[in-house]
């Protein structure tokens, strides 16, 4: 079956097909470096951290581009209240980002690119935008003109802000020439970081960072180009209006994807509303393979509503796949399942080609851990199976590796104990056997024990 995704600027699924047949250019809007990273940031990059995984399953050749803006009227402000430099700042939340990311197992990204780092490469395309008519300069900066590209507006379906948009900065000027024309170019402010530049004495705005990285790295057009739907206006329409102005080209990007808003209480989870929970936080209460089964068990452009109890439903069902692993036989030719693998296999593969369905890939999962347990044991083959889909998911515990000999000791006189109806003996024994990081399963066979 032929990769399907959902593109926004078409509003449909449509085939997967890159400008370069087996190999794909994709860049995600990476982090605003002034604070933590929070769940929502998690379900993003969760989220597309898969997508670029199951690209690279597929065959593909990817290489996945993420920018760091590190300069921004957010960090300049919280710099001044935290008595600090921007720089400083910014390289504070950049290695707490990246470190929150390594915690969630987020491996797929090629490159990280500071705006900072690319600011020959802004200040050529600001003046490419200026020598062809589509910017202006007054007092403050230089300014995009919107009523010279009148596609804008071709992504969202719209020209003006709403509630839930997310925006950098407001560039508010009494001297523009229309109320939504946006700064390419801020000019310098006492105490603010500036660059010399051709341009003038200053430092960046914020959309034209992206388009400026993404050109440096993939040229004028290319493939996926992934973000929070709160992106899509306006920050998305500013970065197709200033690539296909500069440029002449058509499509910048062939395919739009955003997913949805992590909310608490219903309500969409930002810090600026203060209804947030840090990464961190929500990883001292449950560990990654939690998080990443939580966020994956929802599709992609799917609101997702948080709330404890949801984690907690989320632990139990990957407990019943780390009971599942658990009980595999990795020396047992389990053949009687090789037709049920490949009848799975299909039906699993052929959801995921259907834009990304996680859900109802991890819904046949399930199916099939149940087939496997009413119809046989399973053994190497379902080892072999389970181990590719977690390559892609990366929340099973596979190979937890063999128990030590401390841990068998106490099983075993926990098992001598309940044979000699001794069970307060027994009940000691368990609890100390889960202080250690194990649990006790009994069953018909015997006591199984699992890591914790």
């Amino acid at each position: 079956m032929a990769l399907k995704v959902y593109n926004t600027l078409g509003r449909k699924k449509e085939e997967f097909k890159p400008i370069h047949a087996g190999k794909v250019n994709m860049f995600v809007c990476g982090p605003t470096v002034y604070d933590a990273p929070h769940l929502g940031h998690a379900k993003t990059y969760t989220q597309f951290d898969f997508i670029a995984r199951y690209l690279r399953k597929k065959g593909f050749e990817v290489f996945y581009l993420q920018n760091i803006t590190d300069i921004d009227d957010k960090i300049i402000k919280r710099a001044a209240e935290a008595k600090t430099t921007p720089e400083k700042l910014a390289r504070k939340f950049e290695d707490i980002y990246k470190q929150g990311m390594a915690d969630l197992h987020i491996t797929s990204v090629t490159e990280y690119a500071r705006a900072t780092d690319r600011i020959n490469e802004i200040v050529n395309q600001v003046k490419a935008l200026m020598d062809k008519g589509f910017a202006y300069k007054i007092k403050d900066g230089v300014y995009y003109e919107l009523k010279k590209f009148p596609d804008y507006g071709k992504l969202s379906r719209r020209t003006e802000l709403q509630d839930n948009d997310a925006v950098s900065r407001i560039d508010e000027n009494a001297d523009k020439k229309s109320k939504g024309d946006f700064c390419l170019w801020k000019f310098y402010k006492e105490g603010e970081p500036f660059w010399e530049t051709e341009l003038g004495k200053g430092r960046p705005g914020w959309h034209i960072e992206d388009t400026a990285i993404t050109e440096h790295f993939f040229g004028q057009q290319y493939d996926l180009h992934g973000g929070a739907i709160d992106l899509i206006f306006p920050h998305h329409e500013a970065e197709i209006a200033q690539q296909e102005a500069a440029s002449g080209k058509k499509p910048f990007v062939r395919y739009w994807l955003h997913t949805g808003f992590l909310n608490i209480n219903s309500a969409k989870m930002s810090k600026s509303k203060g209804n947030f929970l840090t990464l961190e936080g929500a990883l001292k209460s449950y560990d990654y393979k939690t998080l990443r089964f939580f966020f994956l068990s929802n599709h992609y452009r799917t609101t997702i509503d948080f709330t404890p109890q949801v984690l907690e439903q989320s632990k139990n069902g990957l407990q019943r796949l780390k009971d599942f692993t658990c009980a595999i036989k990795g020396d047992y030719d389990d053949k009687e399942h090789k037709a049920a693998i490949t009848e799975f296999s299909h039906k699993f593969y052929s959801c995921l080609d259907d834009d990304f369905d996680t859900p109802n890939a991890l819904a046949a999962l399930f199916d099939f851990v149940r087939q496997v347990n009413t119809k046989g044991k399973p053994g190497k083959r379902v080892h072999a199976l389970m181990k590719e889909i977690d390559e892609l998911f990366d929340f099973m515990s596979l190979d937890q590796g063999s128990i030590d000999n401390e841990i068998e000791a106490l099983v075993q006189k926990r098992e001598e104990a309940r044979k000699n109806k001794d069970f307060k003996l027994s009940d000691k024994l368990r609890d100390e056997i889960k202080s250690k990081g194990y649990a006790v399963e009994d069953t018909k066979e015997g006591p199984r024990v699992k890591k914790l």
